[in-house]
């Protein structure tokens, strides 16, 4: 699982990458009240707002941690929105982006460092 600064993990399994907000991101939004998911087919550059996530105390945007085509959104968070508070980094995922370019993950930040920049907020 790899990390960015703004909070979105990823997860690559083969050339499809899972995207989320990390537990940290989860825990200072509060509880979740809606959340916006992108269709498939929608091409996102790196760093693109990609979703929106709402809770009682704001709404915010997630960005695309990667470049690609979006192969699939979430949405049993329309239904479930507190998914994304119960297991953020688990089955609370925004959306599946089959990427362009594969070393943009591995330029992010891995869970040890990750970690260590949440110490510096």
């Amino acid at each position: 699982m790899h990390f960015t600064k703004d909070h979105e993990w990823v997860r690559l399994e083969g050339d499809v990458a899972t995207v989320g907000i990390s537990k940290h991101a989860a825990d200072a939004l509060g509880d979740v009240v809606f959340v916006e998911t992108p269709d498939a087919g929608k091409t996102v550059s790196k760093g693109d707002s990609f979703a929106v996530v709402e809770s009682v105390k704001a709404a915010s945007d997630v960005y695309a941690p990667v470049a690609g085509e979006v192969v699939e959104g979430n949405a049993a968070l329309a239904s479930a929105p507190e998914t994304v508070n119960a297991d953020p980094e688990g089955e609370g995922w925004f959306a599946k982006i089959r990427v362009s370019d594969a070393s943009q993950v591995e330029a992010l930040m891995d869970r040890a460092a990750y970690d260590q920049y949440l110490t510096t907020l």
